[in-house]
């Protein structure tokens, strides 16, 4: 069973760089196929996809967040990360990963979740 856990500070400075890391158990994020993204969702808002590293090591990410987003991984720990720089209150929400497969509609894995706020 593949479980995926969010770390990270709860609260972060505006203007400075959120940075989240998903631990994944159970799994390789080197397995053929599966795409590992980071997804967010504002208080009272919807889900938003943020982007993704696939198990090529391959980004992508949502066109409104690219200039300020970086997703990386380190194989060894069996991890991948979240940058979101120049933060603002309205980045303030729970941050998800989860895992897809290429071909498979939605989401089979989900982390459960981490609050971040943006204050100061």
């Amino acid at each position: 069973q593949v479980q995926l856990q969010e770390s990270g500070p709860g609260l972060v400075k505006p203007s400075q760089t959120l940075s989240l890391t998903c631990t994944v158990s159970g799994g390789s994020i080197t397995t053929n196929y599966a795409y590992w993204s980071w997804i967010r969702q504002p208080p009272g808002k919807g889900l938003e996809w943020m982007g993704a590293i696939a198990y090529s090591g391959s980004t992508y990410y949502s066109p409104s967040l690219k200039s300020r987003t970086s997703i990386s991984r380190d194989t060894s720990k069996n991890q991948f990360t979240l940058q979101l720089s120049s933060v603002t209150p309205e980045d303030t929400a729970v941050y998800y990963c989860a895992r897809r497969e290429l071909g498979i509609m939605g989401y089979s894995y989900w982390g459960q979740g981490t609050q971040v706020t943006v204050s100061s």
